[in-house]
């Protein structure tokens, strides 16, 4: 089964994408075009992007996708086997921040950053469980630059939810989301443009 919310109009912040075990709500754009992409072009710029890293059966990987760690401390965030420490936050991710708790309601701690140079870089399907956050805590997504397809997996039903992310738009996961369900971003030839996507969470570990 597989449930599409791909139109601008749909677009309804008190709607649970998900229809069973989980929380995921769209907010749509909450900033115009022009402060997306100025903010799209000074992240792009000046933020620390590293090659991402994972580490399988003993083997290290690297991504030509480019991420970031922040935070309100030297947060330490461990996940594909890799320790990343969290850089202080810049004034344009504080203001992002503190954008992103008016809209959404919940507060962050920390901030994941992926860059995505073009649409043949994406995600595969995982959820995001690691020990060091919240346990069932908001997770809130912000999308600058290209427009890209996101999707849900149930774990067991395999049932699927997708929608598109708009520049300058938010998504927010919370609840059991993480515990049932899969999300990823999927690759795509159409999109030749940049994306940066904010990932705003609470870490517990210090």
């Amino acid at each position: 089964m597989s449930i599409n919310n791909l139109f601008p109009e749909a677009i309804n912040p008190q709607k649970n994408l998900l229809p069973k075990e989980g929380e995921a709500y769209y907010h749509g754009k909450v900033m115009d075009i022009q402060n997306a992409d100025q903010y799209f072009k000074i992240l792009f710029e000046s933020i620390e992007w590293k090659n991402d890293e994972a580490v399988i059966f003993g083997k290290r990987y690297v991504t030509k996708r480019k991420v970031a760690w922040y935070g309100d401390r030297p947060f330490e965030y461990t996940y594909s086997n890799v320790t990343k420490s969290a850089l202080p936050w810049t004034k344009e991710l504080q203001e992002l921040k503190n954008l992103i708790e008016r809209s959404s309601g919940e507060t962050f701690n920390s901030c994941l950053l992926n860059l995505y140079h073009s649409g043949e870089e994406g995600m595969a399907w995982h959820s995001d469980g690691e020990k060091d956050l919240k346990k069932n805590g908001a997770i809130a997504s912000l999308s600058l630059g290209a427009e890209r397809k996101f999707a849900f997996k149930h774990k067991e039903s395999k049932e699927t939810v997708s929608i598109i992310l708009y520049n300058g738009s938010l998504l927010i996961m919370k609840g059991l989301t993480q515990s049932h369900w899969l999300h990823r971003l999927p690759p795509t030839k159409k999109v030749k443009g940049p994306r940066i996507n904010l990932t705003f969470r609470t870490i517990i570990n210090h």
